[in-house]
């Protein structure tokens, strides 16, 4: 290893204008080698096939054949994403063993200085996940083996029925349940743009300022009257979610849990935005209903703090928005003694690979609640060959060595990516007094 020369002194400030910079080690582990094997090269791909821009990483290596993906999808910023991979992780990278997953971790989590964050965050996923894919392939098992082996043969699912109006939404759970499924969510439709997870239409209030607004009291009085009719067409068996989508108060979340309590709601997800997540636990000790938060965390310790602090009976990260498998594992073991269950983020905008590292976590700790699930179209399936497919509403890991998928970049080419609409539309969410609603 190639020492630091002495210097009269250390700067005291990466900010420090003026200050002698100190040479750093040209070898880039710190470790003495072992073998031959090194990190050669590391790109992001982007592709949308699915008509979501998907970020993965792929990591190559010496030895001929073995490389490694990772899911690193923010797809609403999906351009600065890669080009953080490409233009400041990738450097780091070249020469280490790819066996050093934790510390090659660690060592690009304080790489920014500034740490956290959605863009940095999901950049490292995609290499974490794909150090873990490789090793899966060196040891010749798949990632869940190496996290410590089973606890169930698989992962039930919920997926999504929202439709226009209440008999429309309880049609749509009707055929999802015909599938096997056990576990669904169940949006309705409001006036106005700001429906989540349904279709939307604009002049809901026409006398208001704003006539295409999303209206809270409107939301409060009609939501509970969605679930009474779901137990009563749809019976006692099926379990029934539902998302708040961050939009509201500390009170109104207490108000909409009780409201639903008679329903008994599987969870009641993302009540309060992330800025008021410090309010979680008054919110989860008045709710009859277990609470379901943690979709929008970009940080490894504040959702560990979630789970410490009480504030959450079920954990929803998006796995790459805190980095990838490495933290997340931990956050697992945290889970595992706080009482508090799992049921990962995994809609359209997480990539086949983010799909598959959520399913080696759920088939390997007792903390597992429920798994989100989201079917992929042919054209996913083509360019992600192996992709995780939901039977009988259960998802099973691939006993293929690491995550068991593969990606075709000449499909992968075939459907380059467009600014998500997304980010459109959470800019027109508003109240029909025109204030600017969360999406």
């Amino acid at each position: 290893m190639t020492s630091v020369p002495n210097t009269p002194s250390l700067p005291n400030s990466p900010n420090t204008p003026n200050t002698p910079s100190v040479p750093m080690p040209e070898t880039q582990s710190p470790w003495p080698a072992r073998d031959g094997l090194r990190i050669t090269a590391v790109r992001p791909v982007v592709t949308a096939p699915g008509g979501v821009p998907l970020v993965v990483v792929r990591v190559d290596t010496s030895e001929p054949g073995l490389s490694g993906l990772g899911c690193a999808t923010f797809t609403q910023r999906f351009h600065a994403v890669a080009s953080t991979v490409e233009h400041h992780l990738a450097p780091l990278l070249i020469g280490r063993h790819p066996a050093d997953i934790t510390d090659i971790f660690r060592m690009l989590h304080f790489s920014s200085y500034w740490r956290d964050g959605p863009v940095g965050n999901n950049a490292i996923s995609g290499v974490d996940m794909a150090l873990w894919d490789i090793a899966g392939k060196r040891a010749g098992m798949p990632v869940y083996e190496l996290l410590g082996g089973r606890v169930r043969t698989a992962a039930p699912v919920y997926l999504h029925a929202g439709g226009a109006t209440i008999p429309e939404t309880l049609d749509q759970a009707r055929a999802i349940m015909e599938t096997g499924v056990t576990h669904v969510r169940l949006q309705t439709a409001q006036p106005g743009f700001g429906s989540y997870g349904t279709p939307r239409a604009g002049g809901g209030y026409p006398a208001a300022p704003h006539p295409d607004g999303w209206d809270v009291q409107h939301y409060l009085r009609t939501t509970p009257e969605l679930f009474r009719r779901a137990r009563q067409e749809l019976g006692e068996e099926v379990e029934l979610l539902h998302d708040a989508h961050s939009r509201l108060t500390p009170k109104q979340a207490v108000t909409l849990a009780r409201a639903l309590e008679p329903y008994r709601l599987f969870f009641l997800e993302d009540v309060v935005a992330p800025e008021f997540f410090d309010r979680l636990p008054e919110i989860r000790a008045a709710s009859p209903v277990p609470i379901a938060a943690g979709e929008l965390l970009t940080s490894a310790t504040e959702a560990a703090r979630l789970i410490l602090g009480g504030g959450v009976d079920l954990l929803r990260l998006h796995l790459s928005a805190i980095g990838g498998l490495t933290p997340a594992s931990r956050l697992v073991a945290l889970c595992e003694f706080a009482a508090v269950r799992t049921a990962w983020h995994s809609p359209a905008d997480v990539s086949p690979v983010g799909m598959a590292a959520n399913i080696a976590l759920d088939v390997t700790t007792p903390a597992f609640g429920i798994q989100e699930g989201h079917v992929y179209g042919d054209a996913v399936h083509e360019v992600f060959p192996g992709t995780p497919v939901i039977r009988r509403g259960h998802l099973y890991p691939a006993d293929a060595p690491g995550w068991g998928i593969e990606l075709d970049e000449v499909q992968a080419a075939r459907y380059p990516p467009s600014t998500h609409m997304h980010e459109r539309w959470s800019a027109r969410v508003r109240r029909p007094d025109g204030g600017l609603e969360a999406p």
